[in-house]
């Protein structure tokens, strides 16, 4: 991704931010959950404007080139969706 433009907005919404990193819409909302409670530790970078919210492109770009703790959420959520398909068995 780029710097935002006129055809690029400064920021997504969760199911836009979801459709770029290939991840469905619940699992979104998760990661953002996930960033509200821990604080911006890990989870998917969110903007609260009153009872929106909103992924800044830049933060999304940051963690999708630098590997982030938020990355690290992804794998983790990514883990627990292979454990449950197989029957909530853990190798």
């Amino acid at each position: 991704m780029t710097t935002p433009t006129s055809t690029q907005p400064a920021t997504l919404t969760v199911e836009e931010a979801a459709q770029v990193l290939r991840i469905g819409r619940t699992t979104a909302y998760a990661l953002a959950r996930e960033w509200r409670t821990t604080g911006g530790r890990t989870g998917l970078p969110v903007l609260e404007l009153g009872r929106t919210l909103r992924v800044p492109r830049a933060a999304l770009d940051r963690m999708l080139s630098g590997g982030t703790a938020s990355m690290a959420s992804l794998a983790d959520l990514s883990v627990g969706r292979e454990t449950k398909s197989e029957g909530g068995r853990r190798s």
